[in-house]
């Protein structure tokens, strides 16, 4: 595959306003080194600093519910690579295995883990992946089948925690993660060099690794942007909680069940006297093993209880909010005041069309994180006959867009922005227009920003009304005062935001 350079559209290096770097300098950030202008609320990736560790972690489970090609690529990856690696366990491949799990190693490029000085993680590499090797193909857990995922191996695999299911899911995922940099550096103008190494990239149609040259960004190495929506502070499965809320019950009822335990006790209230119990406690004293033998073997012995777990983990889970990410960062909580007037300071018109887009992205993107999240601007579609302004993914678990995907009805996994910078009145062409992005499987619900000057608002509202009655989809338009209101209703906390949000959407129906 050939991917083109950037050097056409992004500014060539000069050093002008971007940050040096000092062997003793504090916290760099992505966007403190290339002078973004944007801060951490409004960015779609993470913005870690570009010297250390930040203390979060990919999460394979994150892919599995987002609504794009992008992330159903990403899930592809994960799951074909899995296979493989199952496939060469069950039939005692070592070469091949050891071919699959070494290129796994360190992905300090994304800056994410655990270590505490210069980036350094510790990932697979060639000594722990005959470690790893040996560990799955000596458990029955994997050899009979019974995971089906790599995120499930922390559960039962000595040696590998968040941090290296983190390295794994990134190395194995390395394309579509080059390719959102690649999407990042056109839309924020950071400037890349030619001709980097991509490293290690898993092919699923040859189920091989590959590698290309590609354009990159260097602040002082290669770096790898990673999308918020995808970042966890600890993995979506965990052995520890496997083991409290599902090994060790089983376990209690095991002991319950044998006649003569000595880990059964009796009772003494009056209202359950007689009652025998086991206590989580006698188990883990009476049974040392570690946490992950443990897991294993009562797994073997009763299968159902990963399959129980999985679908205690099914429901989806959200990235860290705005106050998570600021204290895991160290960056700055959003300054609504000051995003909410960057919008409102744009004239209106043509010319400053882009300007406004790109303001309202940045006003939405922190307004709306987590429950929307990897917001792409000006998206193609129908063989690029369309074009949409802004594309969200709703990787919501509670309130408004989750509410309205779930219990409202209205398909959302994708939430469609259309910005019209219009010094006159809308039109029905312009709410048309949006309406023709809907589709069941792109989602049914929009949101239409304008700036409202020579608006009747009852008017508007009516025209979204009657889309809606049509069933052409639900939109709801924001001028410039209910941006307003959203800020103030953020501010506020999500309680009166879902209300507001609320209220608009039943004047549709």
């Amino acid at each position: 595959m050939k991917i083109l350079p950037f050097r056409g559209y992004l500014r060539q290096y000069r050093g002008e306003g971007r940050c040096v770097l000092s062997e003793r300098s504090s916290a760099v950030r992505v966007s403190n080194f290339y002078s973004l202008g944007v801060s951490q609320p409004s960015l779609e990736f993470l913005d870690v600093d570009i010297r250390r560790d930040t203390k979060v972690f990919v999460d394979p489970h994150a892919f599995t519910y987002l609504s794009t090609d992008w992330g159903r690529e990403c899930v592809s990856l994960l799951q074909d690579f899995y296979g493989e690696v199952m496939e060469a366990i069950r039939a005692n491949d070592r070469k091949r295995g050891r071919y699959l799990l070494a290129r796994l190693g360190e992905s300090n490029e994304a800056h994410l883990g655990l270590s505490l000085a210069d980036s350094g993680g510790s990932g697979v590499a060639e000594i722990l992946a005959d470690e790893i090797f040996d560990a799955l193909s000596t458990s029955r857990a994997v050899t009979t089948g019974l995971l089906t995922d790599v995120q499930e191996t922390v559960l039962f695999v000595p040696g590998v925690g968040h941090d290296r299911v983190s390295d794994m899911t990134i190395n194995i995922v390395r394309k579509p993660l080059i390719e959102f940099t690649h999407r990042m550096c056109a839309l924020y103008e950071i400037e890349v060099i030619d001709d980097v190494d991509s490293g290690p990239m898993w092919n699923r149609h040859s189920h091989s690794w590959e590698a290309e040259l590609v354009p990159m960004p260097m602040p002082n190495s290669k770096l790898l942007l990673i999308p918020k929506g995808v970042v966890r502070k600890t993995s979506t499965f965990d052995p520890g909680e496997y083991l409290t809320h599902f090994v060790l019950p089983y376990l209690q009822q095991v002991e319950l069940s044998k006649p003569s335990s000595r880990l059964v006790q009796t009772r003494t209230s009056r209202k359950r006297r007689g009652e025998r119990f086991v206590t989580k406690k006698s188990i883990r004293e009476e049974n040392k093993k570690p946490t992950k033998e443990l897991n294993t073997e009562a797994t073997e012995a009763n299968p159902a209880l990963l399959d129980a777990y999985r679908q205690s983990k099914s429901g989806q889970t959200e990235p860290p909010d705005h106050e998570e990410i600021a204290a895991i960062t160290a960056t700055p909580m959003p300054d609504w005041d000051q995003l909410l007037a960057d919008v409102l300071a744009i004239p209106s018109g043509p010319a400053h069309a882009d300007t406004y887009h790109r303001a309202v992205m940045h006003l939405l993107t922190a307004l709306f994180y987590p429950a929307l999240d990897m917001p792409l601007r000006e998206v193609n579609i129908h063989q690029g006959r369309k074009r949409i302004d802004i594309v969200y993914t709703n990787v919501s678990e509670s309130g408004f867009f989750h509410w309205l995907n779930n219990a409202g009805d209205v398909p959302c996994g994708l939430v469609v922005v259309e910005c019209k910078n219009y010094t006159g009145a809308l039109a029905n062409p312009e709410l048309d227009q949006l309406t023709s992005r809907f589709s069941t499987r792109r989602g049914k619900f929009g949101l239409l920003c304008y700036r409202g000057f020579r608006d009747k608002k009852a008017t508007v509202v009516q025209r979204c009304r009657d889309a809606a009655l049509d069933d052409r989809g639900a939109v709801i338009a924001l001028d410039d005062d209910d941006l307003g209101i959203l800020v103030e209703s953020r501010k506020d906390g999500e309680l009166t935001l879902f209300k507001y949000l609320m209220q608009r959407y039943q004047e549709l129906i």
